[in-house]
């Protein structure tokens, strides 16, 4: 079954984000990640929420997402973003 990692991203250093970008890039590959949404125009249709930036990685399953997310890879990407983003995530499973 597929699996979704889904992020809310506050970016509060776009300099810095930005090499967050390049090694979350190199992880993605290297885990043959799906980028479904990376960033883009936001419209709010109902409720509070108001993310500054949304990305959304379809992976073959959730312990594929797991692994990409506890991988030396993406640990470069999160090390990298350290100071530079307000980051929740979450893994859900498809249907």
């Amino acid at each position: 079954m597929s699996a979704y990692l889904i992020a809310q991203v506050a970016v509060t250093n776009p300099v810095q984000y930005e090499d967050y970008k390049r090694w979350s890039s190199e992880a993605m590959k290297a885990h043959g990640a799906e980028v479904c949404v990376r960033g883009g125009k936001v419209e709010v249709l109902e409720g509070d929420w108001n993310p500054q930036r949304v990305v959304v990685l379809k992976f073959p399953s959730v312990e594929a997402a797991n692994k990409f997310y506890a991988s030396p890879e993406y640990g470069k990407a999160r090390e990298a973003r350290a100071g530079a983003a307000i980051m929740r995530m979450i893994v859900v499973e498809g249907v």
